[in-house]
């Protein structure tokens, strides 16, 4: 992609709006716009970082009153000269400027093409330029929080650390490549090991928390699970606060999966409701139940709803042996949930572990949430430190850097050649080179950047 060419592109959400803002990036971003763009100063001569009024105009006539900030390279988002133009929000006015803008020289900006160049220009590393994503899609505080601090720079200077260690290790072994008649001795060999053992400690713990960025990202997938009629489609209403799901008496009303998302003490939580399992000749039915299967499969969580009111024994026998023994909650990944105690609790659930509940008066809705933090919790999500929260690349691109380290390690314990140990810590560090954006290969950045939305 060039970096010597000048791109534009609208940088707000389609749709009418109070403002909206375009963007104009690259070598001729100032004159470009001045071709357009009548205002007291004329846009090479204003001051940076300051906002200017004036009016766009084409060949028919005013467009448009603006304001236009200037922003001069390299103290820019991209680190080229950077113009915004904010305009009123609406969707013909802001494609007549942007029209105007390519017409003038501006190339349309590529998906993340801002960022990219950011990246290419030294303004953030890999690491942060995936960040920028990572706070706009953030949906609570937790997940806007981790994407602040990735952004800031965190993981990719613990990565950078990490680096720095392994080539002043890889400098020692191939310092022994140059004189091959002296191999290495024992106690070079030990501090070596225990160098590569330290980088090592450091490298798990960061792919220990792909599932603290993953949940933090796509959020925690929950399955909502049970019979027909036992609350399942009114449980999912009640904690989305709106009907989302058909309520209705009669079994099997829920034929597909559907699925939203919540917030639970800034943790982002995502239902699925799912239609009851019980035996049936329906075939959509049947597909349905199906699904189901498919969804506990891939679960976090299972909020299993069962009817307390009535015996267990009443319950499908099916439903029992596929979820174990319901009554004492076992199963790890399982929250249980006593519905409709609202009605009474049957003596068969008396002494059961799960947590008492009522979509119609709301008991045990704080309860619920509770017991939902608990468990992600419990599975390794700190609320105090969100500084380091890998993503699936990254948690790719960190094992296999582990996996080269420990043929290196196996390597210097075994004495083999300094070169073989080498090559696999070029693997390491090429590796960990991947995730911060020192190996920025093609395929890699477009990969990445054509996820992010035009004009970012």
């Amino acid at each position: 992609m060039p970096l010597d060419d000048t791109i534009a592109a609208i940088s707000t959400a389609v749709g009418e709006g109070a403002i909206a803002v375009l963007r104009v990036s690259g070598p001729e971003a100032a004159s470009l716009v001045a071709r357009i763009f009548r205002g007291a100063a004329a846009p090479e001569k204003m001051e940076p970082r300051r906002s200017y009024f004036g009016e766009i105009y084409d060949a028919t006539g005013l467009i448009d009153q603006v304001l236009l900030t200037i922003f001069r390279g390299p103290q820019s988002y991209t680190g080229e000269d950077l113009v915004e133009i904010s305009c009123h929000g609406g969707i013909l006015v802001t494609r007549k400027i942007l029209s105007l803008l390519l017409n003038a020289g501006a190339r349309s900006a590529e998906p993340g093409e801002f960022t990219q160049r950011a990246f290419l220009n030294s303004k953030m590393d890999l690491t942060q330029a995936e960040a920028v994503m990572d706070l706009i899609r953030a949906q609570t505080e937790l997940a806007l929080r981790a994407a602040n601090e990735q952004l800031a720079g965190h993981l990719g200077r613990e990565l950078t650390k990490i680096q720095d260690e392994l080539l002043t290790t890889l400098a020692h072994i191939e310092a022994y490549i140059d004189f091959p008649d002296e191999g290495i001795s024992p106690e070079t060999g030990k501090m070596l090991l225990d160098r590569l053992e330290e980088s090592g400690g450091s490298l798990a713990k960061l792919v220990a928390t792909a599932d603290q960025g993953r949940i933090l990202r796509h959020g925690l997938r929950t399955v909502i699970y049970g019979e027909p009629n036992v609350g399942k489609s009114s449980l999912l209403n009640l904690l989305l606060g709106y009907d989302r799901a058909i309520v209705s008496e009669t079994p099997g009303t829920t034929r597909d999966t559907i699925e939203e998302t919540i917030n639970v003490r800034g943790i982002p939580v995502r239902l699925i409701d799912t239609a009851g399992k019980r035996s049936s000749k329906d075939s959509i039915e049947q597909e349905g139940i199906r699904r189901t299967e498919l969804q506990l499969a891939q679960a976090d969580l299972v909020l299993q709803v069962v009817d307390a009111s009535l015996p267990l024994v009443e319950r499908c026998l099916a439903c029992e042996a596929e979820v174990g023994n319901v009554g004492t909650a076992k199963q790890k990944n399982r929250i249980l949930i006593l519905n409709k105690v609202d009605l009474g609790i049957h003596p068969d659930w008396e002494s059961s572990p799960g947590v008492r509940f009522s979509c119609r008066t709301r008991e045990g809705e704080e309860a619920l949430n509770q017991a939902i933090w608990d468990f992600v919790m419990t599975s390794g999500l700190s609320s105090q430190d969100f500084r380091i929260a890998i993503s699936v690349r990254h948690q790719a691109c960190l094992q296999k850097a582990i996996t080269d380290l420990e043929a290196a390690k196996a390597g210097l314990a075994n004495n083999q050649l300094p070169e073989l140990i080498s090559i696999e810590l070029r693997g390491t560090l090429d590796a960990i080179g991947d995730v911060i954006g020192r190996h920025d290969t093609e395929d890699l950045l477009g990969r990445i950047f054509s996820e992010f939305c035009i004009g970012k």
